[in-house]
């Protein structure tokens, strides 16, 4: 696999002298067919080179002449019954959707409703016969059908108008068809048919299929959290400088060259230029680096970075959505925006299936009723064909596999939030890693130690003395390794720590310092011996820090630092390797540490440097290599790369942005379980299309019957009921997979 090369800066596409690209906020939009609808009528607008409509973000992005007026875009969009209003081009970062979490309730009171209606079939199983009065089935269906499901006929009127066909059609007509029989039968006033009613047909079709509308809408709704959580790294507040003093402004008041104060701990605001002071820099959101940066002035820092120890004053040179991480969020929204959205199979089939029923009715009717002249049961036969073609199977096949399958993943540790990628996942041929907190541990830990004098325990008693107060990782690290002994009894004084450079202090009257090679140069300490060792420590990837004693102008040891491989790094490359799945590495940390890392697990490609911007181009690439690619990261850098591949998988206990762009978590952070989730959804897609089968072939056997007049209405319902249980029995079966188990496609 080839990656294109590093580029330290997010390069925004650029564009053409007669065409620009405009963003539109837009209110109304349902579901998919929606954003699908309102691309289409965008796209057929005189002069527009391309639409793009985000349901996640409720955005349409539009390529069109400058010349033409951004009211023919909200005129076209009003017109097609939505709200537009266009985003200004300097607009701060987009912000996040302020569509609440899904409301449940209409879900849990039709299935109230609808609970009592499917008891007596039930209880029927069990050898008791009973049936609730027509009249109370009546009362309690009416509102499922009229009130809960008004939805499903709303949008139904939409499809047909723009002559397409959809699940929410099949739905209202199979409902109506089984509501409307019932009816009919309990005012017939012979009252031969009272006992065939079917209200817990249409009863039970409504609330499924609102229980999967209400998983889908949880869904979207989560995948809005990436953009959220990017947005949370964007400080509200700002402390420029001005002569002399200081004061706190709100971030959107800040203006280029403005002087920006950054104390110890505080997020950085702007991006801009160092102008005074010496700090470590936590820039992992932005590089992938596993350890903060060592920044002087003169030295870039960007937005949403962390300062460290001391205090910096920076020169603001990018704001608002100028700023890295405002275009690393505008990279999550268009990486969004450009996945075309998944065309269900059922959805698909209706398109076809539902005009082909209606002309099988129709045709029953006309058919029964010049044949016999029995128009009431020519009636009877035309609404059997419509019961037997209710699409209750249809809206069970794909909910049913995809709840046991993502319920077995869970079980295993395997987070499926977009189901999405279930679809996805079978044709998977090319997995990226991300390197730190994916195949490594994502944390320093001690790794080597070099002595030029003296011996270990005595060389890291001093180190620990003097480190006792830091708050570095690197010293973390220390600590931990020196463990409860570390100190020897010894107590350091004079404390002074350098950022950037280090800590000095006395301990039994001897001065010492621990740094890196600045801090020795600036004491006159060579690193003698140690040099040889310290440039193959460093050619690893590996952080260094000296510890010298300044009487003597030597070194007395070297300490090399490194984020530790996962247990399972190396296994879970073999693994995906055996499925012949070509693995590679991308990552922001030096070129010496993504080179140790793809030795050890033996991945097929890797790339150093990389930055966000970067990161997404490598997965477009391979993309375009004709690879479905699946992106494994843990940090706010991976988002753009998360959301561009076919899926995104985030290990857990990684940042939130990571893991609300990806499409899968892994739960245990465990690199292994990146083969099972590919496993897992390949199974759990192939449960789906056999339910979509199962589901259909009842609909081809039982067609021809109920039109010749075969089938009674009692019949019709016995054998969709039929079709529902053999899907929901198939998908039971995802139920005994494992992770460990052979991949199939069974």
């Amino acid at each position: 696999m080839r990656f294109p090369p590093p580029n330290p800066t997010v390069a925004l596409a650029p564009q053409n002298d007669t065409l620009e690209h405009r963003i539109f906020d837009i209110k109304g939009m349902r579901c998919g067919s929606c954003a699908a609808r309102l691309e289409a009528v965008l796209e057929k607008l005189d002069g527009v080179r391309g639409a793009r409509v985000n349901l996640a973000t409720e955005r349409a992005h539009v390529t069109l002449p400058r010349i033409l007026p951004a009211s023919m875009v909200v005129e076209a969009v009003r017109k097609a019954g939505y709200e537009a209003s266009p985003v200004p081009s300097n607009a701060s970062p987009p912000t996040a959707s302020s569509r609440e979490l899904p409301d449940g309730r209409p879900v849990v009171l039709a299935a109230i409703l609808s609970v009592p209606l499917v008891a007596p079939m039930l209880f029927t199983v069990a050898g008791v016969h009973w049936m609730l009065p027509g009249w109370l089935q009546l009362l309690l269906a009416t509102p499922v059908q009229f009130w809960l499901g008004l939805q499903f006929y709303r949008s139904a009127w939409k499809a047909l108008r723009a002559a397409t066909g959809n699940m929410d059609l099949l739905v209202a007509i199979g409902t109506s068809a089984a509501f409307g029989l019932s009816l009919f039968q309990l005012l017939d006033p012979a009252g031969a048919l009272h006992a065939h009613l079917y209200f817990e047909t249409s009863a039970t079709v409504i609330t499924l299929v609102l229980f999967g509308k209400w998983l889908e809408a949880r869904a979207k709704h989560q995948a809005m959290s990436a953009i959220r959580a990017l947005q949370a790294l964007r400080p509200k507040l700002a402390r420029i400088r001005t002569h002399g003093a200081d004061r706190d402004i709100p971030i959107d008041s800040v203006v280029p060259d403005d002087l920006v104060v950054l104390r110890a701990g505080e997020r950085v605001p702007v991006d801009g230029v160092i102008v005074e002071g010496l700090s470590d820099v936590d820039e992992s959101m932005l590089t992938g680096e596993s350890l903060p940066v060592p920044r002087q002035p003169g030295d870039r820092v960007s937005s949403g970075a962390i300062n460290g120890a001391g205090a910096l004053l920076v020169r603001a040179t990018a704001i608002g959505a100028d700023t890295l991480l405002a275009q690393i969020i505008r990279l999550v929204e268009d990486a969004q925006a450009a996945k075309a959205p998944i065309q269900r199979l059922a959805d698909r089939a209706s398109t076809v299936f539902v005009p082909i029923v209606l002309l099988i009715a129709a045709g029953t009717l006309a058919g029964w009723w010049l044949l016999t002249g029995d128009a009431e049961g020519a009636l009877i036969n035309a609404v059997t064909v419509l019961v037997v073609a209710c699409p209750c199977a249809l809206g069970l096949a794909t909910p049913a596999a995809i709840m046991a399958g993502t319920g077995a993943a869970a079980r295993h540790g395997i987070l499926v939030k977009d189901v999405t990628a279930i679809e996805t996942a079978r044709q998977i041929s090319a997995v990226v890693f991300d390197k730190t907190g994916t195949l490594t541990e994502g944390r320093p830990q001690l790794l080597e130690t070099r002595l030029a004098s003296g011996n270990t325990v005595a060389l890291m008693a001093l180190a620990v003395t003097l480190q006792e107060g830091s708050d570095h990782p690197l010293a973390r690290a220390l600590r931990d390794a020196a463990g409860a002994a570390g100190k020897a009894g010894l107590t350091a004084s004079a404390i002074h720590t350098l950022p950037g450079r280090g800590v000095t202090g006395e301990i039994d009257g001897e001065r010492y310092i621990m740094g890196n090679l600045r801090l020795l140069e600036e004491h006159g300490v060579h690193p003698g011996p140690l040099a040889e060792d310290a440039a193959r420590l460093e050619q690893d990837g590996h952080s260094l820090a000296w510890l010298a004693r300044v009487r003597d102008g030597q070194p007395l040891g070297l300490f090399a630092f490194g984020d530790r491989l996962r247990p399972t790094a190396a296994a879970a490359v073999r693994r995906l390797r055996s499925l012949g799945i070509q693995t590679a590495l991308i990552t922001g940390d030096n070129a010496g540490s993504a080179r140790r890392v793809a030795a050890e697990t033996g991945v097929d490609s890797h790339s150093a440097q990389v930055l966000p911007a970067g990161k997404a181009r490598a997965v477009e690439a391979l993309k375009r290599e004709g690879h479905r690619v699946a992106m494994v990261g843990d940090g706010i850098n991976d988002a753009p790369a998360l959301a561009a591949a076919d899926i995104g998988i985030a290990m857990g206990g990684g940042a939130d942005a990571a893991i609300h762009a990806a499409g899968i978590t892994l739960m245990r952070g465990d690199p292994a379980l990146v083969a099972a989730s590919i496993d897992i959804s390949r199974r759990t897609y192939a449960k789906m299309r056999q339910n979509l089968f199962w589901a259909s072939i009842y609909n081809v056997v039982c067609l021809p019957l109920a039109a010749l007049g075969l089938l009674n209405p009692v019949a019709a319902g016995a054998a969709m009921a039929l079709s529902s249980v053999s899907v929901v029995a198939n998908a039971l079966l995802l139920r005994r997979w494992r992770p460990n188990e052979p991949t199939g496609d069974s």
